[in-house]
């Protein structure tokens, strides 16, 4: 099984970041609960913001200061 894996994830590492992405996310999909889906509307916002993102049509902003703003703003 290691071989199999090893070799699943040399593959994939010679993806294009595009592709990476998209196997990633349906790996991570399937790691969802089964009694818990995400809705459709969720996945499709998802999918909408992940879009986005690649299509750099997102200011993106560090967590840290996103973090540091939300609580200044609580006190």
């Amino acid at each position: 099984m290691a071989v199999t894996v090893e070799k699943i994830m040399h593959e994939a590492m010679g993806l294009p970041p595009a592709l990476r992405a998209f196997v990633a996310e349906k790996l991570i999909e399937s790691l969802d609960m089964p009694d818990n889906p995400l809705s459709a509307e969720w996945q499709e916002e998802i999918r909408r913001r992940c879009a986005e993102v690649d299509n750099s049509a997102s200011q993106l902003r560090d967590a840290d200061s996103v973090f540091k703003n939300a609580y200044a703003s609580l006190t």
